[in-house]
């Protein structure tokens, strides 16, 4: 009987392996690594995906500190708070055309989007604050939910659109 022989292949760093060790072991760890591939971005689809946003509610301070008939922006928070004769009530400052942020013109007494001219009412008799006068903005500017809080602060809801006309008296 002639006895058969594995040939071997001999290299440097593995002496003595036959090729289809070597092709088994590619193979194998062709799989493991794909196995671990597959791992992660399972364990990445299910973890929590989780953004955080800084608060809706928003702290004006004191209503001592507006004057009466005054608007005044929060650039940070993207409010205009006016102190109306019927009382205080706040405005979403941007603009509902494309997302700009109004500026308000003291001189003719409306808030006016720079970039795309829609003009808004504020303080002119006759007409709803907010309500668009002329520009391509579909909507008029939101009225956003105000409060006191117990300490006697103006507190604005930003997540919170309200109808028109309800003004906080002090």
């Amino acid at each position: 009987m002639a006895e058969e022989k594995k040939e071997r292949v001999q290299t440097a760093a593995n002496p003595g392996i036959d090729r289809r060790e070597f092709f088994v072991k590619m193979g194998l760890g062709s799989m493991g690594i794909a196995a671990a591939g597959t791992a992660v971005f399972g364990y990445q689809f299910l973890s929590p995906n989780v953004l955080y946003e800084p608060s809706p509610v928003v702290n004006m301070g004191r209503p001592e500190s507006y004057q009466p008939d005054s608007v005044t922006l929060d650039v940070d928070a993207r409010i205009f708070v006016v102190h109306a004769k019927e009382g205080f009530f706040a405005l979403n400052a941007v603009c509902t055309h494309l997302g700009c942020l109004t500026a308000w013109k003291p001189d003719l007494g409306i808030i006016a989007c720079p970039c795309h001219g829609s003009k808004f009412n504020v303080l002119q008799a006759g007409k709803t604050p907010g309500e668009k006068i002329e520009g391509p903005a579909p909507k008029p500017l939101p009225w956003l939910k105000m409060s006191l809080s117990e300490e006697g602060e103006l507190i604005v809801d930003r997540s919170e659109e309200i109808r028109p006309l309800q003004f906080v008296r002090v």
